[in-house]
């Protein structure tokens, strides 16, 4: 997987995925990354932004500098192999279903915006897909592309150690996560329950699922409405939300 970003801001970027699970990948090889900045291809005394037409706050990136940019990078390599994605509040909600399919993705390039945003015209003519991380603003797209960037990495073969781990995860299912815990098994702030240290693998998988049926119910009723509920699943949403009172 080659990831590229088009930012005005390289080393947010470079340093981010010189750390953890990202680096980890890099060094084995499972992805690749090259960051790309629009103030390489100004003209002279050019600027990268400007005012925005119709008046209003902000300035906006003007199209040429991005323009010719991403024509840099489809010189090397395809445009038809590749997912153009724009980061944007506009967007459509990113979430564990889409990171899977991108993961499948030989190239993806990261549009990152500024102020305002990017001129309009370079969406309709080099954006495949605008994602938004969630319902509020940042200051650039550098940190949604990194989300995402993350988010797809894990789930490429051989970038997690133990692959049960990422099937486990929350919205593998749909659902949230179940509560985990380690060692001591009693301390001040509590102790782990009993299910989880029975040595009991039925006893503790029932425990789970009551949990990530259960608090998903609680937290996020948007997802579990989506999910058509056997008779013993509900069974367990009771008996979770009966051992709350």
């Amino acid at each position: 997987m080659n990831f590229l970003f088009l930012t005005l801001f390289p080393e947010i970027i470079k340093s981010t995925l010189n750390e953890s699970i990202l680096k980890k990948a890099l060094d084995k090889s499972l992805i690749s990354f090259k960051t790309f900045d629009p103030k390489d291809y100004l003209d002279a005394k050019e600027r990268v932004d400007d005012k925005v037409y119709g008046g209003g706050p902000g300035m906006l990136l003007k199209p040429e500098p991005l323009m010719r940019a991403i024509d840099d990078i489809f010189s090397s390599i395809k445009k038809s192999k590749t997912k153009t994605i724009y980061l944007s509040p506009k967007g459509k909600p990113f979430n564990q279903k889409k990171a899977v399919s991108l993961s499948k993705e030989e190239n993806i390039l990261f549009i990152c915006g500024r102020y305002e945003g990017i001129d309009q015209r370079i969406i309709d003519h080099y954006v495949d897909e605008e994602i938004s991380i969630g319902d509020y603003v940042l200051s650039g797209g550098e940190l949604p592309a990194l989300v995402v960037c993350d988010a797809i990495t894990r789930n490429i073969k051989g970038v997690l150690g133990d692959e049960e781990s990422l099937a486990q995860e929350s919205f593998s299912e749909g659902l949230l996560e179940y509560p985990q815990y380690t060692r001591p098994e009693k301390t001040i702030l509590g102790d782990v329950p009993n299910e989880l240290t029975s040595g009991n693998h039925e006893l503790i998988a029932k425990w789970r699922k009551k949990q990530m049926l259960g608090l998903t119910t609680l937290i996020r009723k948007d997802l579990i409405d989506k999910i058509e509920l056997s008779s013993e699943e509900r069974k367990l949403v009771e008996e979770f939300f009966d051992e709350l009172n």
